[in-house]
């Protein structure tokens, strides 16, 4: 699960990470008031708009402006909020800005020489430990980076069963070059980015810039912050924190169903019970000549229920040709899953677009027998080859 900067920063500071002082803004009007008592708090004569969305990018595309009066907050909110933000993470199509976040500027004059650096906490899967990857060069994409000068990155893993240790932070603090009391402050900041991210179960999190104030304190300046949806039962109070409007309609749908639904650009829609099968049916489709419009896991209890939901999603994408069902009865009866697409379809009314349904394991036969004698315009299949061969002629 993704959530909005300002809400990432919120997990930070409660973990002792520094953030610029901020908070979140639904109108112009809220977005003065916010802008007026960051001044009295912080002193900030000069605040960042920044629009909440869930991709990075967004000072690219328009989404992140510096105000150096209340005029500048109140005009630059208004052409933030409501506008449709094109980055290089949310595609051709955009995200609608529903709210910004207006920080203190901390990029301020002083003796010391300001710097942005990269930071990210995640899970190295080929060595099964926690990484911190980091860079001294923040502030622009850290893929350009790797490219270009792959020297400049660095990473430091950890033993999730030790947690991160005290010269490991110093080395990071190290290697980015500090020294002094920004040395220090940096040890603290890697410390406590660690500890957040494990204490929150966290598949991901990405500071960039981290950055170096001009008297020398740490800071996240941007966070990004991915959340293992798995782990949410243990942190009710960021579960709370999900945005369903920036997430696609139809997978939100599908999630209050039970469903897992991740939506493709394809033209043959596919319902499946199990994850590895899911994989492998959309293989199927693939060497059938066509192309998978989705990924739908049914679970091991489909019924006619599940089935109708699956149904729904399914057909609301305008460019599904045919839908595939390949269930296998292990779990459950393959004469129930027949009987629930019987149900469903008479449910849901005229289906235009043909329905192979294979099944196979406990009672496949049985099962395609119910599909053959219903009437509806819905074919069986019990083998993968035939299920392949009727989805091609569907498509011709």
């Amino acid at each position: 699960m993704n959530i909005h900067e300002y809400q990432a920063k919120s997990i930070l500071k409660e973990y002792g990470v520094k953030v610029p002082a901020g908070y979140v803004a639904d109108t112009p009007e809220e977005a003065v008031e916010v802008a007026k008592k960051l001044n009295k708090e912080t002193g900030t004569k000069f605040w960042v708009v920044k629009a909440q969305i869930h991709a990075g990018g967004r000072g690219k595309g328009g989404g992140v402006k510096v105000a150096k009066s209340i005029e500048d907050v109140k005009s630059l909110s208004n052409d933030i909020i409501g506008m449709q933000l094109i980055t290089p993470q949310t595609g051709a199509e955009g995200k609608k800005v529903l709210k910004v976040m207006v920080q203190e500027d901390v990029y301020y004059p002083g003796e010391s020489e300001i710097k942005e650096y990269y930071m990210s906490v995640l899970l190295n899967r080929a060595t099964g430990k926690n990484m911190i990857m980091y860079s001294t060069e923040g502030g622009m994409d850290i893929e350009e980076v790797a490219e270009k000068t792959p020297e400049l990155i660095f990473q430091e893993e950890i033993d999730p069963s030790v947690g991160i240790q005290g010269f490991q932070a110093r080395r990071v603090a190290f290697n980015l070059g500090t020294s002094g009391k920004a040395f220090k402050e940096m040890v603290k900041f890697v410390v406590s980015l660690y500890n957040a991210y494990v204490g929150t179960d966290s598949e991901m999190f990405e500071i960039n810039p981290v950055f170096k104030t001009s008297d020398d304190q740490v800071m996240a300046v941007d966070a990004k912050v991915s959340l293992d949806e798995s782990a949410l039962y243990r942190h009710k109070d960021i579960a709370a924190m999900r945005d369903v409007t920036e997430e696609d309609p139809t997978e939100v749908e599908a999630s209050a169903a039970g469903l897992n639904y991740v939506k493709l650009d394809g033209n043959v829609g596919c319902m499946v019970n199990g994850a590895g099968l899911a994989m492998a049916t959309m293989d199927m489709i693939k060497l059938s000549g066509g192309d998978p419009a989705n990924f739908l896991d049914v679970g091991g209890g489909a019924n006619a229920t599940t089935v109708e939901a699956g149904f729904r999603i399914i057909l609301k994408d305008p460019n599904v040709k045919a839908i595939l069902i390949n269930v296998f009865g292990g779990i459950v009866r393959c004469d129930r899953v027949a009987n629930g697409v019987v149900e469903a379809y008479k449910n849901i009314g005229d289906i235009k677009i043909p329905i192979i349904v294979r099944l196979q394991g406990t009672n496949a036969e049985e099962g395609a027998k119910i599909i053959d004698e219903s009437g509806l315009k819905v074919t069986s299949a019990i083998t993968l080859k035939e299920a392949a061969e009727k989805v091609k002629i569907a498509l011709a």
